[in-house]
């Protein structure tokens, strides 16, 4: 069955139509490949991160093992979403049931909650490292490291179920055709029998929370990691100290910058086309290119990954 098909029988469908990216049978292999491709070098990347920080014991501090967390997280952000747009590619019926759609709903917000939180702490934790240096080690022990890890595995994953499954009770009319590749709030929204902007706002506004949050917290730690940087009197201590921070700024800065211009704008302002663009970027772009930054800016984890690899 092909999709001009689909669309029109779509009303007797127990779920929703995921059109993903409308293009011709070989042009959606093309994507196949293409996205096979990234997501392959997405797990390698975030896994060889992991497998460097636990094979070498100099990497045992809570930097390092805070990115390793980081990285595992990424692994599972990314496969959220892009197994099924990769069996979407392939599918003729582009349909995903009721409940896998919000689930997958659940889990890629869940996710992506739990990485605000992150970004989060990896900047506290460089505030303490950069400003407290001599106190530190008794600052960030190992027992803080586990619960603050922890923390944002648990306030990622209790952020959004309340909402979701508010949306998953509201009743759904029309074609229930999502042009997007994944289960997203706006087209989900937009497909309920009756317009509700009371959620639509509470929307926004935990949206808003989620990101504002913990962003001042890392504007907040780098601001006065700024400040002590500037103080330190010699250029090699500032280079030194803006070397590690800058791998954490530029990965805040590729994700916070692409999800505040996804979600703290009206949905009904976005075309479809910018949707997919723009989530698409911070959902399989930044797990991809994360690990390059981090490895690249970081010589202990460039040499680190250089043994693990044999290289």
């Amino acid at each position: 069955m092909k999709i001009s098909n689909t669309l029109n029988t779509s009303s007797t469908i127990t779920g929703f139509i995921l059109l993903g990216f409308p293009c011709s049978r070989e042009e959606q292999i093309l994507l196949f490949v293409l996205f096979s491709v990234v997501y392959l070098l997405t797990l390698m990347g975030n896994g060889s991160i992991i497998c460097a920080v636990s094979w070498d014991q100099r990497l045992h501090t809570p930097m390092y093992i805070l990115l390793a967390n980081f990285s595992f997280l990424e692994i599972w952000y990314v496969t959220s979403t892009v197994p099924n747009m990769l069996a979407n590619f392939l599918s003729d019926t582009k349909v995903i049931s009721f409940s896998g759609c919000f689930l997958q709903f659940y889990f890629f917000f869940s996710l992506g909650s739990t990485e605000c939180f992150f970004l989060a702490i990896m900047a506290f934790d460089r505030y303490l490292a950069i400003c407290w240096p001599l106190h530190y080690p008794v600052l960030m022990t190992g027992h803080l490291c586990t619960n603050l890890v922890v923390s944002c595995w648990v306030l990622g994953f209790l952020w959004f179920p309340v909402p979701i499954i508010v949306i998953s009770q509201m009743s759904f009319c029309g074609s229930r055709i999502i042009d997007h590749f994944l289960c997203d709030p706006g087209p989900l929204l937009a497909l309920t029998c009756a317009r509700v902007p009371v959620m639509e706002f509470f929307w926004t506004i935990i949206s808003s929370l989620l990101l504002f949050i913990p962003f001042l917290c890392i504007m907040g730690s780098y601001t006065l990691v700024l400040r002590a940087v500037f103080r330190v009197p010699s250029a090699a201590g500032r280079r030194k100290a803006f070397s590690t921070c800058g791998s954490h700024l530029a990965v805040v800065s590729l994700f916070y910058g692409s999800v505040m211009v996804m979600y703290l704008r009206p949905t009904s302002e976005h075309g479809a086309g910018m949707q997919k663009l723009v989530t698409l970027f911070y959902s399989v772009g930044t797990p991809l290119i994360n690990p390059v930054i981090y490895s690249l800016r970081n010589k202990d984890m460039k040499h680190a990954l250089q043994k693990f690899l044999g290289i």
